[in-house]
């Protein structure tokens, strides 16, 4: 039997010669159009593009929610409540209320925690009174070097025993917790503390919690500076304040009460430890000054209101216990000491 091809389009059609035979039609494929060339590979690269997109953005957010948990932990005390302390010094986020819309306002606390004002506990009776117990003052040298072995011993814990130095000082127990090559108090360049940081100093705040003495947070950066150097820009005095207030804040957190604080002070790069290398770890570091309850006086009485006061010149008053170094003062500024 013989056919005959004839091209219709893009379908050929077989027609036989004998009747008896059903008619046969193979359709082919058409020719090739100036798209095909290019086939769907662009649209796998657009999909993975978009892909690697959405991952980028994805990654973004997480990093951006642990900063922001991580600002909120400084700025958190023990209460749960966001401190107002220290406004100046770190940036305020601009962009609506950062609590909740309802006031809350403090509950009288008496009684023993159940909801009873009168005193009684759910039986009926009254509670019995819980002395509180009393608190130890670390004055002599032993009693430093105890306190000084007791924190030593919580670095170790924390893993934090080469980053803890502690010295007795004619003012009290100077401890200094600074970062080293290997491990670092606070994440470089921020006041964001590391895990074990936070946690020797929350372990810490019980033990000062215990004690009568008030201390001294202090915080040094290195000597190195940021790009920006203008005057409002931030520099390492923002950066010593900011870390000096984030390791008060843990401190809270761990139960210290907010009086045991007498001063915080952000001393940026004025005194480094190790003068020849301005880069060097040992420089960055929170100072914990453990005041006796002599040096804690003169320091309360440096900026507290002046006590008995003794006019030397017009506008200048004078508070000198000593009578010969007073009138020795007043020689000086007015002649023939009127």
């Amino acid at each position: 039997m013989t056919a005959v091809a004839i091209r219709v389009g893009e379908v050929a059609v077989l027609k036989p010669h004998d009747k008896h035979h059903e008619m046969t039609i193979v359709k082919r494929g058409g020719g090739k159009h100036a798209h095909d060339e290019h086939g769907g590979a662009w649209k796998v690269a657009f999909a993975d593009f978009c892909l690697a997109l959405m991952c980028l953005f994805l990654v973004l957010w997480l990093m951006a929610s642990r900063n922001t948990e991580s600002l909120e932990q400084i700025l958190t005390e023990s209460d749960g409540n966001k401190t107002n302390q220290g406004k100046g010094v770190m940036p305020e986020q601009i962009g609506g209320p950062r609590g909740s819309l309802i006031d809350r306002m403090p509950m009288p606390r008496t009684g023993n925690g159940n909801g009873n004002t009168d005193g009684k506990n759910v039986n009926g009776q009254k509670d019995s009174p819980q002395t509180a117990p009393s608190k130890v003052s670390y004055e002599t040298p032993d009693d430093l070097k105890a306190l000084a072995k007791a924190l030593a011993e919580m670095s170790t814990d924390a893993g934090l025993a080469g980053n803890l130095q502690s010295v007795i000082t004619p003012y009290g127990l100077r401890v200094m917790l600074h970062d080293t090559d290997r491990q670092g108090m606070f994440v470089r360049g921020s006041a964001i503390p590391t895990g074990k940081f936070t946690t020797l100093m929350r372990k810490m705040g019980p033990l000062f919690a215990q004690m009568e003495n008030q201390m001294l947070i202090v915080g040094h950066t290195d000597s190195l500076q940021y790009a920006d150097t203008s005057h409002s820009a931030f520099s390492n005095w923002n950066l010593s304040s900011n870390r000096a207030m984030s390791a008060r804040a843990q401190l809270l957190a761990g139960s210290m009460p907010s009086d045991s604080v007498l001063q915080v002070v952000g001393m940026a790069d004025r005194a480094p430890l190790d003068t020849k290398h301005a880069a060097a770890g040992i420089n960055r570091r929170i100072e914990l000054l453990i005041l006796t309850r002599g040096q804690a006086s003169a320091i309360a009485a440096m900026f507290g209101m002046p006590g008995n006061k003794e006019s030397l010149a017009p506008g200048v008053d004078a508070e000198l216990p000593d009578v010969n170094v007073l009138k020795q003062l007043r020689d000086k500024l007015l002649p023939g000491g009127r």
